[in-house]
């Protein structure tokens, strides 16, 4: 039994996905499994992955089709089937960094008796600069939530227990919708348990033109139930009180957007949601406007 499983959800990046499987062969620690989820490509990563499943790389590589539904669920297929201690989510256009399994293996050896959810690292692009901003010399430990709610910014890599991460609710699917942010499951985590800082880059990465992050006014008028759903989370588990006002404008926004007229009634903050409903429309006219344009 491996120690970690790093998974790769995969959605047409037969082009991208070579340099994530370099970044795992050049890996001295071979003590990991590779699981791919495949959330219904059309080109020809399947061919691509079982020439590389023929291959003697030192690790398994487990490769599992599913019909498209959105990151989210793939990350659903994902828990679903790992089974090793941690795990870690490596994106289809990413690399994992230099001796990355080592670090985080050496690093989870020394805190795994502390009651951790896991671990959080650096993500870089890939001339080395660090996404965002990087931790204190005095953080030892954070919540996600925290991390950011301190001045924290930018994409981190999550490793996570793998029975801690399976503890809570799947990412919901709404019918005709195919987004849901991951950060639900870590704002649950969130409540319960801490992650020890692992100082290091963990991560390589690139965003896609056609990547979520880089079409997110799109994403709002394709998924808005998921967005609401979302924005209901970050009410109900605030990063700080001063964000829930903001929370409650998308959220007023992405309920119009469903056409969900009892969105007051099911709001975790009812009497900031009242409030919230001008600047809700307002935000509204806006997506509107730019996604026609």
């Amino acid at each position: 039994m491996k120690t970690i499983t790093v998974f790769t959800p995969a959605y047409n990046r037969a082009q991208t996905l070579p340099r994530t499987y370099e970044s795992l062969v050049k890996q001295k620690c071979k003590d990991f499994k590779w699981l791919i989820v495949d959330d219904g490509s059309s080109d020809n990563t399947r061919e691509i992955v079982q020439e590389w499943q023929k291959k003697d790389n030192g690790f398994e590589i487990q490769y599992i089709y599913k019909e498209n539904g959105g990151m989210h669920t793939a990350h659903n297929v994902a828990y679903e089937n790992i089974n090793t201690e941690l795990n870690v989510c490596i994106d289809s256009d990413d690399a994992l960094a230099d001796d990355a399994i080592e670090k985080i293996l050496e690093k989870w050896n020394q805190v795994k008796g502390k009651g951790y959810a896991g671990l959080i690292g650096l993500d870089a692009d890939f001339s080395g600069n660090i996404i965002g901003k990087g931790f204190s010399k005095d953080m030892t430990e954070t919540t996600l939530v925290g991390y950011y709610a301190n001045g924290g910014s930018g994409d981190k890599k999550l490793v996570y227990r793998t029975d801690i991460i399976k503890k809570y609710p799947s990412y919901p699917v709404f019918e005709g919708e195919k987004y849901v942010a991951l950060g639900y499951k870590y704002r649950l985590i969130d409540q319960e348990y801490k992650l020890a800082v692992l100082d290091e880059i963990l991560c390589n990465v690139e965003y896609q033109p056609d990547g979520s992050s880089n079409s997110m006014l799109r994403q709002y008028i394709k998924n808005p139930k998921g967005f609401a759903f979302w924005r209901k989370i970050c009410m109900q588990f605030p990063e700080s009180e001063q964000r829930v006002f903001q929370d409650c404008i998308h959220y007023v926004s992405s309920s119009l957007l469903s056409r969900n007229w009892h969105f007051i009634k099911e709001s975790p903050r009812k009497g900031k949601t009242v409030l919230a409903i001008p600047a809700g429309i307002l935000l509204t006219l806006y997506i509107k406007s730019k996604v026609k344009g």
